[in-house]
């Protein structure tokens, strides 16, 4: 099975650490990668190539410094080059107002972070097991 390349945008060294931690004790090989704000979220987007390792699945939260995580969703589904990576919101954020505009957006899946941490765990396993298992994603 080839390598499934993952794209974690997210600026807290602790949920880093636990999604990395998650994915990493799965049984599917994947390849992480982390990007810690907004804007350089749209610059890696902005330099890749066709040689380059593309995402096939983007982990983006909502409250992201210099750029948001509305704000990188709108640049990836509005770009014919990138609308079709599917894109997961993973956020602390429950706000009505962000979960429409998410949707609005094209988002692919909304996630609102569990506070237990046995909990987000668990659910970093479930959103692995269902866009790489089950779920076929689009491949370049």
């Amino acid at each position: 099975m080839k390598p499934i390349n993952i794209l974690l945008v997210e600026d807290n060294e602790g949920d880093i650490l636990l999604t990395t931690e998650a994915l990493d004790e799965s049984k599917i090989i994947n390849k992480i990668s982390v990007i810690k704000d907004g804007k350089a979220a749209i610059t890696f987007f902005e330099r890749l190539s066709e040689n380059d390792i593309w995402p096939d699945l983007v982990l983006l939260d909502v409250n992201l410094p210099k750029m948001n995580g509305h704000e990188v969703l709108n640049y990836l589904k509005n770009n014919d080059t990138y609308k079709n990576i599917p894109v997961i919101m993973l956020t602390t954020s429950s706000s009505e107002k962000d979960i429409m505009a998410a949707y609005n957006s094209y988002v692919n899946c909304y996630i609102t972070k569990p506070i237990d941490v046995a909990d987000f765990m668990d659910a970093i396993v479930k959103i692995e097991e269902f866009w790489i298992n089950i779920v076929s994603i689009p491949r370049r």
